[in-house]
């Protein structure tokens, strides 16, 4: 196989990981619809939580003595900055129009990340295309998008889309720095940078950012252990081993995840296309797959 196919498969191990990150980042866009902490607030807690639960373990790692660990520091917190406004426009887009919506369309992020691929003159096989169009046509399907939605519905669909590119930067970038660092050094670095991003954002929209109710920090934990740990450090723990094209698929799983929670706990209840729509998405991605061999890396 050659080294610049973006498509292999991912070994066992790592689909485990890839699995329990799905389900993590699932859960993220129905707290969020529930919580009515301020966007630029919630982005803060949530990732200085989770770098705190990292940094004693990047602590005892000590990267940062060699120049390329250094440099790979920087990147990780040029990652971080793309990954705060990724949440910025998604935690926005979870408040503007439904869950499904806007999870669906933040999906989108393999697209971005496969047009990366191929601009730099990486192989993307014509099979693994048409699974990204079918699974991205199943995406639409699944969300049930209105063309008569309202303004505001529109402005959640631009901020989850602008989100989706966001997350492939963030995503590219990150893959590049891990290269030189642990995962608890990468995402101690990346989160403390979007927690930064997100308390900047916080200050200058005037933003409470203290003294919220009990159900609020709730919330709060909740997505520091799930959509944080279980989500987007699963997610990262695969990068060095995982193409990022292949990572950034397997987040159209989380659409039907957020659809199912949103349904039985916020009572959103999914447009009617949303089996078929699913039943697609996994043809989708079989397809995008079924022509690779397993990655060497992963031997």
């Amino acid at each position: 196989m050659s080294k610049n196919d973006h498509t292999a498969i991912p070994a066992a191990k790592d689909l485990g990981l890839l699995s329990l990150g799905v389900i993590g980042v699932g859960t993220s866009g129905p707290v969020i619809a529930a919580s009515i902490m301020p966007v630029a607030s919630l982005v803060f807690w949530r990732n200085l939580g989770g770098a705190l639960m990292m940094a004693p373990f990047a602590i005892r790692k000590a990267e940062w003595r060699t120049k390329e660990q250094r440099r790979a520091i920087s990147l990780s917190a040029l990652a971080g900055f793309f990954l705060g406004i990724h949440f910025i426009c998604f935690f926005l887009a979870m408040r503007f129009t439904s869950v499904a919506t806007g999870t669906a369309l933040t999906a989108m992020q393999p697209v971005f990340t496969a047009i990366y691929f191929k601009v730099r003159g990486g192989v993307i096989p014509s099979r693994a295309w048409s699974g990204m169009f079918i699974a991205f046509l199943s995406v639409l399907l699944i969300t049930g998008i209105d063309f008569q939605i309202s303004l505001r519905s529109f402005a959640g669909d631009l901020l989850a889309i602008l989100g989706a590119a966001m997350s492939a930067a963030y995503i590219l970038i990150g893959s590049k720095a891990q290269q030189r660092l642990s995962t608890s050094t990468y995402t101690t670095a990346c989160y403390l940078t979007c927690a930064a991003t997100g308390l900047i954002i916080a200050a200058a929209t005037g933003s409470q950012v203290l003294h919220f109710e009990a159900r609020q920090w709730w919330l709060v934990i909740a997505l520091i252990f799930g959509a944080q740990f279980l989500g987007h450090t699963m997610f990262n723990m695969t990068v060095p081993r995982v193409l990022p094209v292949v990572v950034s698929l397997i987040v159209f799983f989380e659409v039907p995840v957020c659809a199912i929670i949103a349904f039985f706990w916020l009572d959103q209840i999914p447009p009617a296309g949303i089996i078929p729509g699913i039943i697609g998405l996994l043809i989708g991605c079989g397809i995008f797959v079924s022509r690779a061999k397993v990655n060497p890396l992963n031997d």
